[in-house]
């Protein structure tokens, strides 16, 4: 069972470690991770965990290693630390030593020294704290113990000054990197802004408002226009457009009519329409992509795992250097003492691997928020790194290189199409779903309805076997069929082993698929299907990749296996048909609207079917790749290079200190240019954004009013303000917004204002709207 417990301002990426391990060590946790990204504690609890007890026991193993982190139950308010004690001291400080420095030759060098001493004590307050509590936890080899060790050995020293410059450097790095750090995770949640707030639950007639965690299955729920939909459910009143930009990243309106499903996370931006809900809050498609993002970190890639090992040994061995630094030349000539001993000091201050340790996360965790921006959901940053190496892409057809939308074109005769009707109503496959639809007869009663995993399905009716399939099925009943175009996907139906007709379906290419393939050039595809040689090799050619045909779900799997890959090899499939391959695959792509299956099984989730967002994802990929190693390369190298300086007497202290808390926030900075790169925030992107912003808008119903009135022509200030009938100043200020906003715009003529649409999107928007 797992558990969340937020961690707010936990920075400090060492304390963590220990956290983790300290928390392991209470007999109700199994195990525990910490979430930088999301500053959440992932506890798997046994049953003797009780939340509110282990709360008070967490919190003091988080107070005992760190200061000022914010421990907190997810669902309850944070508490605000307050730092004014530090502050203030913090300010003393500089004042004090500010004082010493400026008037030192002015006053008794005693009490210049201790001024001083006063002054460093009272600025490294907090440093102090955590190193004090880390040796009480006998924890000596930590970044504040060091830095401590250092300043200190500097003011023994001498170096007053510098040892002052070091800490407030130090403390002053820190706090900008805490506040790139703070900013990129706003910047990266509000990429993908899905939380829903509240939902309007009717009850006996009253509309109560509740949170979406207090629904409950069956619940009837009123989505307004501009809100968006809670859990998933079914339209059981109204009709009306939906706004699907927040699940698949792009500025989509569907038109959804009674009866039908509804994913949660959508907008809506119609009519009022009533929702029965059909899952909980917790089971909601919304829900688990959240989750999904958030805890998309927790599977790691290879070069994170690569830093936290780094991290664990890199400290303690340049802790160790220092001293070997310090005693080895002093033992030779103890006369060089004061000098070895500021170089072992200046060993200490580079000590700290925050820069790989904060940033090469956060850059992995930037990648997947502008992944998520375009509608690209990953499980994990082991999938954003692995998918930079790629070789190899196996592609299912149907549904995914093919839209799916399928249609039937031809049929033997009346009888054929009936039966075949009447036994596909059974399944829920696409082609299946075709045929029904196609037939608006009076179906047949069938019983024992057996599906034949790849090939068809039987029933009987009247007394007789049906069989319906493909050719397989016919061919391993021995049944002899005729006149087959092999270049169509035909149903074929027999009776009693008898062939009487077949139901002939097509399918066209997407058109997204030829863009895609030519933008992914240098890897092979394969395409694996069920479908026979003709069809499979029509579509193959076209596109221009492999092909596979006549293919069970199982010989799929056999096909990708024999797939020869020198890296890692894909499988991409629609997400229903495909799971068994999508959670074998070394990195399974599924395609669709954010189905249940989908988000289960696959590695990655493309929430449409435009095929173009595969080469965007590894564009991403291959950029996060770039800087996580532009990062390790920067951080490692600096450092080493002010470290030879240092073992040779040619750097500063305040050199070092660059070297740790300058690098560490010029690897925060790099990490996120995924954020705000233009590549992966076009043209497409901005639209969705604008659309977003009109939907938001048109939740006020004078804002729709004015933009439904204008939609029909230009209108003068005296026709809005008679049309409709509220307050003037009201309209007013409704309509100061939408010029600010560049939707309307107006001209005045013989001294009356006219205004008028400006934007073209809202005519699309409000004719949705209003369908009926």
């Amino acid at each position: 069972m797992i558990k969340k417990i937020i961690m707010e301002n936990l920075m400090c990426t060492s304390c963590t470690s220990k956290i983790e391990t300290e928390l392991k060590s209470l007999s109700y946790i199994d195990n525990a991770s910490f979430n930088f990204n999301t500053q959440t504690m992932l506890l798997d609890v046994t049953d003797k965990y009780n939340e509110n007890e282990a709360l008070i026991e967490i919190k003091k193993i988080v107070d005992s290693i760190e200061t000022g982190v914010d421990t907190h139950l997810p669902n309850s308010e944070s508490t605000k630390m307050k730092k004014r004690i530090i502050i203030n001291a913090f300010l003393l400080g500089i004042v004090i030593t500010s004082t010493a420095f400026l008037f030192e030759n002015k006053m008794n060098i005693n009490i210049s020294i201790a001024l001083r001493w006063i002054g460093y004590i009272l600025i490294s307050k907090n440093i102090l704290i955590k190193t004090f509590k880390g040796l009480y936890r006998k924890d000596f080899f930590n970044e504040n113990t060091l830095m401590i060790v250092a300043t200190v050995v500097a003011m023994l020293l001498g170096e007053f000054n510098e040892a002052v410059l070091v800490v407030l450097f130090y403390t002053f790095g820190e706090f900008l990197q805490n506040r790139a750090v703070k900013k990129s995770r706003g910047e990266i949640k509000g990429l993908v802004d899905l939380k829903i707030e509240y939902a309007n639950v009717l009850i006996n007639g009253e509309t109560i408002i509740k949170t979406p965690e207090e629904i409950s299955i069956d619940d009837v729920l009123l989505v307004k226009n501009g809100e968006k939909i809670p859990v998933d459910g079914i339209v059981i009143d109204g009709n009306t457009s939906i706004n699907t930009s927040a699940l698949t990243g792009e500025s989509k309106l569907t038109i959804v009519n009674k009866g039908d499903e509804i994913l949660s996370g959508n907008i809506n931006v119609g009519s009022v329409i009533k929702v029965k809900a059909t899952k909980m809050y917790k089971d909601s498609t919304v829900a688990k992509i959240i989750d999904l993002i958030e805890n998309s970190t927790n599977n790691k890639a290879t070069p994170e795992n690569f830093i936290t090992k780094f991290a664990k040994i890199y400290t303690p061995t340049v802790a160790v250097l220092a001293l070997l630094m310090f005693t080895i030349p002093t033992l030779i000539n103890p006369s060089g003492m004061e000098v070895y001993l500021y170089r072992a000091a200046i060993f200490l201050v580079i000590s700290c691997p925050c820069a790989l340790v904060l940033s090469i996360p956060l850059t992995y965790f930037s990648g997947i928020g502008a992944s998520a921006r375009n509608g690209i959901l990953f499980k994990g940053s082991t999938y954003l790194d692995m998918l930079a190496n790629i070789d190899n892409i196996a592609i299912d057809k149907t549904g995914t290189l093919t839209k799916g939308n399928f249609t039937v074109s031809s049929y033997s005769n009346d009888e054929t199409l009936k039966l075949a009707a009447s036994i596909e109503a059974f399944s829920n496959h696409p082609i299946a779903s075709s045929i029904v639809e196609y037939y608006k007869g009076p179906l047949y009663e069938v019983k024992d309805v057996k599906e034949i995993s790849g090939k068809g399905i039987s029933g009987i009716i009247e007394g007789k076997i049906v069989l319906v399939g493909n050719r397989q099925l016919m061919n391993e009943n021995d049944i002899i069929y005729t006149n087959l175009n092999e270049d169509t996907t035909s149903v074929l139906v027999a009776i009693e082993n008898e062939f009487v007709g077949q139901v002939v379906i097509e399918d066209e290419i997407h058109e997204t698929a030829k863009v895609a393939i030519d933008s992914l050039k240098g890897i092979d595809i394969t395409m694996l299907t069920g479908d026979n040689k003709y069809i499979a090799s029509k579509i193959a050619n076209e596109l221009g990749i492999n092909f596979k045909s006549g293919l069970l779900p199982e010989q799929k799997i056999e096909e990708y296996n024999n797939i020869q890959s020198d890296q890692y090899k894909m499988f991409v499939g629609d997400g229903i048909n495909d799971a068994p391959l999508l959670k074998n695959a070394d990195i399974g792509v599924a395609m669709g609207q954010g189905s249940e299956i989908a988000i289960d099984v696959a590695d990655i989730i493309i929430m449409n079917n435009d095929l173009t967002k595969i080469p965007l994802a590894r564009k991403i990929s291959l950029k996060t790749k770039r800087i996580v190693y532009q990062n390790i390369a920067l951080t490692i190298g600096l450092k080493f290079f002010v470290v030879s300086l240092a073992a040779f007497g040619l750097s500063s202290m305040l050199a070092a200190i660059f070297a740790d808390v300058g690098v560490s926030l010029i690897a925060v900075i790099n990490s996120l240019r995924i954020i705000y790169s233009k590549e992966f925030n076009n043209k497409s992107n901005q639209k969705t954004n604008h659309s977003n912003r009109i939907f938001e808008l048109c939740s006020d119903i004078v804002i729709y009013s004015i933009l439904d009135f204008l939609s029909s022509g230009e209108k003068s200030a005296d026709n809005l303000y008679n049309q409709i009938k509220v307050k003037t100043s009201r309209i007013e200020n409704r309509i100061k917004l939408l010029k600010e906003e560049k939707l309307i715009s107006e001209k005045k003529i013989d001294g009356v204002t006219y205004y008028y649409l400006i934007d073209k999107s809202i005519f699309e928007m409000l004719k949705f709207s209003t369908v009926n």
